[in-house]
Order: C-alpha cells, then structure tokens, then sequence
C-alpha cells in the first residue's frame, strides 16, 4: 500500500511538472502580448503599438485567460483594466519579459565583432608569456573584444569545450577525439631538468635513458605532459619512479632546485635558479601545441576572428 502510494506521488509530481512545462510552452508567446495590452488598456491602441492585427490580439487574450483558468481583464467596451490576478500574473510577466531581453541583449553583446567575446582556455604553462603576447598582439587589431580565459589542464578543458563553456583553447597534446576539431601549432622542446649539484649537471645533452634510475616529479595524471613524459619514458625502457605528483610546472621545478627529484618540462618563462636544463637527445622529446574547438559549432564574429589569429600563428604560437 505505502509502495502505491509512493508510486502515486511519484506520478502526480511528474504530471505537476509536465502541467508546468505544457502551460509555459502556451504563456511564453503570449507574454509581450498581454504586456502590451496591460500598459494601454486598450486592445486596438495595443494592437497598433505591436503591429498585429487586433483580432489577432483579442483571440490571444481570451486563449490566455482561459489556459490560465481566470481572469486577466475586467472589459469596459474597447476599453480594459487588469483584475487582481492580472495586477499579478503582469508584475512576474514584466519581470520575464525584462530578463528575456537581458539574455538577448547580452549574447547579441557577445557576439558583436568588434566587443565581443571569445571564451578561450589553455594549459597553465602557457599562462606567463605565451597567451598574454597572443592577446596583446590579437587585440592590437581588435582592440575591444573580450576574454573571457580558463586556465587548466588539457582533459578539463576539452570538457568544458564540449560542455559549451569555451569556444576555443590551446591544448596539448593535440586532441584527436570525435566531436572536436583541431589543428597543430607550434612544438615545444622538453628539457631534463635536474637540481645543479646532480650527477648529470654538467652535461649539455643527455639521453633519457640515462635518468632511467632517478626519481621523477610529474604532473597529475590526466595532464597532457604527464602523458608525453610516461610515454618518453617508455620509449627510453624505463618506467619514472614518481616522488610527487603537482599540477604546476613551476611547482616542479622548484621541487627540482630542492633535490626532490629531475623532470620533463618546457623551457620556463624566466631562467630558475638551482636547477641545469639539458637537452634530451635519441629520441624526440617534445610536446605538439595545438587549437580546439567543437566540430559544427557555429563561431561568433569575434571567435572566428581569434581563430583566424591563431591559425595564422603556426609555428611562431611560443615566444622565442
């Protein structure tokens, strides 16, 4: 019995809910409508202020009040004025009307080519240098568009791309994924990079291979450098022993300085003191920088403009 009439409850909310849905669906069209004829009081003034013919707006009355079970109107010949219930069910139409015009005007903002906005996300690598040039160097052309920047790691960004909550980012590596399109950049040469008092200090070159004892400090798993360096490691016959696991690259670096450990990371923005960059030789040790974005996503003017931008930075995306 009490399992019927859960079961029961169950379905009367989901009628509730699919009433709401259904009445909403019939009001939505009606709303400008009913405002209209509110503020004038007066359906064939009404009519001539919308342009609509004032049989149309008549007929689209009488249906409202008789979805809605009450009535809106009290009629005096040509002549209206609202009711209680109208006095109310127009004080929360005003407000849905006000808030529809909001949401346009704001994506009609966004999408304007010269102050627009592009929603743009990258690796935190590139956060220093590499995307404050490349805006610098857009917005010289485009002085008023807008950013709004995601920085993250590679896998978070991709779903926040698919979610449709960025329009492009810079990502690494290149995703090959069903549903995105992207397109090769630039490359980025990874260095070994090992406290200056270490064994290997002293070089200029080294092979991979010959690290193959050391313990490594990474990024997190699901961090597209983590991927390149697990991979290279493999490629050198060796799997890293990690001592610490960070999501930034300076972070490791600075762990590095410590003794903590060596790693695989891009050159750095600003030389660190403490720690010697050598460069990996016998087998191809870097990571491929390239742009994303939804596959049959229609852009902006101002996102097909900063795509454009990039695309015509391949092979001088990074800062020399």
């Amino acid at each position: 019995m009490q399992h019927q009439q859960r079961s029961g409850a169950r379905l009367s909310q989901n009628s509730d809910t699919e009433d709401t849905a259904h009445i909403v669906r019939l009001l939505a069209p009606r709303l400008a409508y009913f405002a209209g004829v509110a503020r004038t009081e007066h359906v064939t003034r009404a009519a001539r202020e919308l342009q609509v013919p004032q049989s149309t707006l008549s007929r689209a009355m009488v249906r409202l009040e008789q979805d809605l079970g009450v009535d809106l109107f009290a009629r005096h010949g040509r002549t209206v004025s609202l009711t209680p219930a109208g006095r109310t069910f127009l004080a929360s139409a005003e407000r849905a009307l006000a808030e529809v015009g909001r949401a346009a005007e704001s994506v009609r903002a966004d999408a304007d080519p010269a102050t627009g906005k592009v929603a743009f996300g990258f690796l935190h690598t590139m956060g220093s240098e590499t995307v404050p040039g490349l805006i610098r160097a857009f917005r010289a052309d485009h002085p008023r568009v807008r950013f709004s920047l995601v920085q993250n790691y590679g896998e978070a960004m991709l779903e926040r791309l698919r979610a449709g909550e960025l329009d492009l980012c810079l990502t690494s590596p290149v995703p090959d994924a069903p549903g995105l399109v992207a397109r090769r950049l630039d490359e980025q040469r990874l260095r070994l990079v090992v406290p200056d008092d270490h064994r290997l200090a002293s070089r200029k070159r080294v092979r991979l291979a010959e690290a193959a004892d050391e313990a490594f400090v990474t990024l997190e798993p699901g961090y597209g450098l983590r991927r390149i360096t697990d991979d290279l490691c493999a490629e050198a016959g060796f799997r890293p022993r990690i001592a610490f696991e960070g999501e930034e690259a300076e972070t490791l670096r600075g762990l590095v300085a410590a003794g903590l450990g060596v790693a695989l990371l891009p050159p750095p923005a600003v030389a660190r003191p403490g720690v010697v960059e050598l460069t990996v030789t016998g087998q191809r040790a870097v990571r491929e920088i390239g742009v994303a974005w939804l596959e049959g996503h229609p852009d902006t003017a101002p996102v097909a403009a900063f795509k454009k931008f990039l695309l015509g930075r391949r092979g001088r995306l990074l800062p020399e």
